[in-house]
């Protein structure tokens, strides 16, 4: 069993490698950056507490937000999804996306207090 986890593990690796194109590479490097960072900030409030719990929930919220918007903006300039997005190019996509960054990251600091 675990030889062929490994073998479809393997495979997954060598065909994202080389099929995937960079931009959306660089997106799933961010995507995994985000994640790693609201995961720390849970295990954080599960150890030390929730003492400031409105920067807790800012930071986590952050956090799931930005998931959000990354992944969204994958599914927008992802090749293979042309056909649903026609009328949005990628250079529209992006800017929608730092729009609503800026959005979220303004009622953030304002949720902070």
């Amino acid at each position: 069993m675990s030889n062929s986890v490994i073998s479809v593990i393997s495979r997954f690796l060598e065909e994202y490698a080389s099929s995937t194109p960079n931009k959306l590479k660089v997106i799933d490097a961010y995507l995994l950056y985000i994640m790693m960072t609201g995961a720390l900030q849970f295990l954080y409030c599960l150890l030390v507490g929730t003492f400031p719990f409105n920067s807790f929930l800012s930071g986590f919220i952050s956090c799931v937000g930005s998931f959000i918007l990354a992944v969204c903006l994958r599914i927008q300039i992802n090749p293979q999804n042309k056909g649903e997005f026609l009328s949005i190019s990628p250079e529209r996509a992006f800017a929608d996306f730092l729009f609503a960054h800026t959005v979220l990251h303004l009622v953030v600091i304002n949720f902070i207090g």
